[in-house]
């Protein structure tokens, strides 16, 4: 069985972009990608509106500008917390310390953790002042905002059950307890024995039996 270090073979070997692409997790990320940018550009391009002048524009959510700006600045850091973590993903193969790749997997994870909740908000509250919208003009754009909002919540969610994975995955290959040898009694074989620098702490008989002549019965040999 191949090595392996929080969820990706060890460092040395070279980058394979076709498994990189067919990993769910850099689907799943893509796919956050995409939806951030559907969200702060529609918001930034058909988000205010005014249909009587354009001097004084308004939120098209119920001319709540702090929700089209918080929509706004979710989807923009998304986006770029996409980009960075997509460069980590394809560089993480070649991450040769173990501890560093626990830091990038910990930051995943607590990001994507983050951002599911800051997506969640932002659902609620685009969708709450939409219900309590009067103006309809920009009804297209704005069921998009809410719609992909909703979709983003799904996205970082799995991203954060993936990184949760590989963090759970790590600890069960390198935190292992390391055991002495010589204190453990659970292997098959037993520690090696060595004598002490003081010396033989006793007589051992010679493995070779020797006779036993008696020196009064001594015959000498005959030439």
């Amino acid at each position: 069985m191949q090595s392996s270090a929080y969820g990706a073979s060890l460092a040395g070997g070279a980058f394979d972009l076709e498994s990189f692409v067919k990993q769910p997790q850099t689907i799943v990320r893509c796919l956050s990608w995409l939806f951030s940018i559907v969200v702060f550009a529609t918001i930034t391009a058909e988000g205010y509106v005014n249909p009587t002048t354009k001097a004084d524009v308004k939120c098209m959510f119920n001319d709540n500008d702090s929700a089209c700006s918080y929509g706004v600045g979710i989807g923009v850091l998304a986006f770029l917390a996409c980009v960075v973590f997509l460069i980590l993903d394809a560089y993480f193969p070649r991450i040769s310390n173990a501890k560093e790749r626990k830091f990038i997997v910990i930051g995943d994870l607590f990001f994507s953790a983050v951002w599911t909740f800051l997506w969640f908000i932002c659902f609620c509250v685009l969708a709450n002042q939409w219900s309590k919208t009067t103006d309809s003009n920009a009804g297209d754009a704005a069921r998009a905002v809410v719609a992909f909002s909703f979709f983003s919540i799904v996205t970082w969610a799995l991203l954060s059950y993936f990184a949760y994975a590989r963090y759970r995955q790590g600890v069960s290959e390198f935190d292992q307890e390391y055991r002495d040898p010589a204190n453990d009694h659970t292997t098959p074989y037993p520690p090696a024995q060595y004598p002490s620098s003081s010396g033989p702490t006793g007589y051992q008989q010679s493995p070779f039996p020797s006779r036993q002549e008696d020196p009064g019965n001594y015959q000498p040999p005959a030439y």
